[in-house]
């Protein structure tokens, strides 16, 4: 906990963005962030609670420890805090930036909608570990002489490399991509989170020894097969990546895009990557979105920052709540009317809006046909509408992982939602060496549940090595 009277005495204060006319003019991140005076503030509002929900499963995947560092910032022991959060999570300058906080919502001053901002606190003891040179490699005493694979440098993979480079395992990552970072690179806007803060992560890994191999895709260019017969255990860690295809009439008309291809394309453009593939480009055009999370939000932003002239957002859902009811929700994640910046940067939200087709001409397309729903998600006849577009996102979120190439040929068995199969005690496949962890495993998720699952891999495949682990779960 932080001050006794903490929360009596100081008003919730969040961050601040630069206004939307400045920041949909460039790519960088545009929080702006606290005095390390008022970040102490914030932290001395948590309260002696009894049971702080905040860092249990309901609030917290990693289990952050978060009433001690916000004690420990209040006291002004920052250094004590960065090693305090550093213990239960790999990544907090991440989380700290694109974590929807679900601590937040189970915390106990929630129930007055006012909870203490854990998000803004964790970010500002990451950054200052990194500005302060706190934040070191922890380079292991002896080697074990085992040898482990890592197919993928998302959250889940690099979580898992990181801790299992610190106990002495020779970990070599795959990456499919020229850098590392999964979606965390290529998908995540860099106006979210710069790469920078990738870039010193990776530096901080392959310092620890870990090797990174960019250009590599397993069961493509090189075979499954490689990994299992030249390493002691292999971690699957490649995400979801296979979109969920609404299959609408008239989807294939030009101008009909997935989403991620779009938002992978300006993340090279803003990385100074070469873009070999023809740029999707919403300059001059009116936008439809489909689909209202978070992937869907970050297309809205994009669009605002390619000059996109109006940015439409439909989502089948019913308008919700502007404040839930606490009684029946907390300390969970409650379904309540949320407004992201992007969408702050002028979009209009359809809500109740169930896409019907798309319409076009000589090919192209013209707009997106629509009609109220019930609230089964049912169209009423009757209420049909077309909104004009340009340019069309369908951004309904992942329906599994990719079979072909590294999964096909691993052979592990997977779930209905061709998911692979393994559990959260041992992570490990229907291959008594490979282990599977993150998205791949879970389905689409957070990146905070992706750390967890790497760090619990991690903790099995010592264990599975070595016979014992003094990896944390």
């Amino acid at each position: 906990m932080g001050k006794v009277t903490g929360f009596l005495e100081f008003d919730r204060q969040e961050q601040k963005y630069q206004l939307a006319g400045d920041r949909i003019r460039h790519f960088r991140e545009f929080t702006l962030p606290l005095e390390e005076g008022d970040v102490a503030k914030q932290a001395a509002r948590c309260m002696d609670c009894g049971v702080p929900f905040c860092h249990g499963d309901t609030g917290c995947p990693v289990h952050n420890q978060i009433p001690d560092w916000n004690d420990l910032v209040y006291s002004g022991d920052w250094e004590e805090a960065a090693r305090n959060l550093h213990s239960t999570n790999n990544f907090p300058e991440f989380t700290g930036r694109i974590c929807p906080a679900p601590c937040e919502e189970a915390c106990t001053l929630n129930l007055e909608n006012t909870p203490v901002t854990i998000k803004t606190i964790e970010q500002a003891i990451a950054d200052k570990a990194w500005e302060m040179g706190w934040t070191k490699p922890e380079i292991p005493e002896h080697k074990t002489g085992k040898r482990v694979a890592i197919v993928g440098s998302g959250p889940a993979g690099l979580a898992a490399a990181q801790q299992l480079a610190r106990v002495g395992h020779d970990v070599h990552v795959f990456e499919r991509e020229p850098k590392a970072g999964g979606l965390l690179r290529y998908g995540i806007p860099d106006f979210k989170m710069e790469k920078r803060h990738i870039d010193r992560r990776i530096a901080q890994m392959e310092a620890e020894g870990v090797t990174f191999h960019y250009n590599v895709e397993i069961g493509v260019t090189k075979p499954f097969r490689e990994l299992v017969d030249g390493f002691d255990a292999v971690l699957m860690a490649g995400g979801a990546e296979d979109p969920r295809d609404p299959k609408l009439p008239g989807q294939d008309l030009v101008g009909v895009h997935f989403a991620m291809p779009f938002l992978v394309q300006q993340n090279r453009a803003v990385g100074q990557e070469p873009v070999t593939e023809e740029r999707l480009v919403a300059a001059g055009k009116n936008v439809v979105v489909i689909g209202g999370g978070d992937t869907a939000s970050d297309c809205i932003g994009t669009s605002f920052r390619q000059g996109a002239l109006s940015v439409t957002q439909l989502d089948i859902r019913p308008k919700p709540p502007a404040i839930e009811d606490k009684l029946t929700t907390w300390p969970y994640w409650p379904t309540k009317m949320r407004t992201s910046s992007s969408q702050a940067e002028g979009a209009e939200r359809e809500f109740q809006a169930s896409t019907l087709g798309i319409v076009g001409k000589n090919g192209k397309v013209t707009g997106v046909q629509c009609a109220r729903c019930d609230e089964k998600r049912v169209p009423i006849p009757g209420t049909e509408f077309v909104i004009p577009a340009d340019l069309v996102f369908i951004a309904l979120g992942f329906a599994g992982s990719k079979v072909e190439g590294m999964i096909s040929e691993s052979g592990v068995a997977l779930d209905r939602r061709n998911n692979v199969v393994a559990d959260t005690e041992a992570y490990r496949t229907s291959h008594e060496k490979v282990f599977a962890a993150g998205d791949m495993r879970r389905g689409q998720s957070l990146v905070v549940w992706a750390i967890r699952e790497g760090r619990q891999a991690a903790q099995a495949i010592d264990v599975f090595l070595t016979g014992s682990s003094i990896l944390p779960r």
